[in-house]
């Protein structure tokens, strides 16, 4: 089984970014972090397989934007979801997530890897049945 890997944005304030990874990580994705828009930007053409960005709007280096403008230069079709306020709100993002949600965040990247995450899921279970 292949897991999806996300790549996670944010300003370099650990608590934050340890948070989203948390809670990824604990859906038992993988994460890759960048607490940069040009260390995003980097990070993708080192790493293209990501399966999607998040991306939060207080990064310091770049406008968000700007950095989704050069995510979709680098891989059109990756999605990317905007963490933000409703009036930073940015067009070129795929999804929207107004406040850091951890179970929105979770329920967006499940609905954007079905099969993934049933056969996690799936592996769950077996693994609970085996360990009883």
């Amino acid at each position: 089984m292949t897991r999806p890997c996300f790549l996670v944005v944010d300003r370099e304030f650990s608590a934050n970014i340890s948070t989203r990874k948390l809670v990824i990580e604990t859906a038992k994705f993988n994460v890759i972090t960048a607490y940069s828009g040009a260390e995003a930007i980097e990070t993708l053409k080192r790493f293209p397989a990501i399966d999607a960005v998040v991306l939060d709007t207080v990064i310091q280096d770049m406008q968000p934007e700007e950095v989704i403008a050069a995510i979709k230069a680098i891989n059109p079709g990756l999605p990317v979801i905007l963490i933000c306020a409703v009036a930073n709100r940015c067009p070129a993002a795929d999804y929207h997530l107004e406040l850091f949600s951890p179970a929105s965040l979770l329920e967006l990247l499940q609905r954007l890897h079905p099969q993934a995450t049933g056969s996690i899921q799936r592996r769950d279970e077996s693994l609970s049945r085996e360990g009883r």
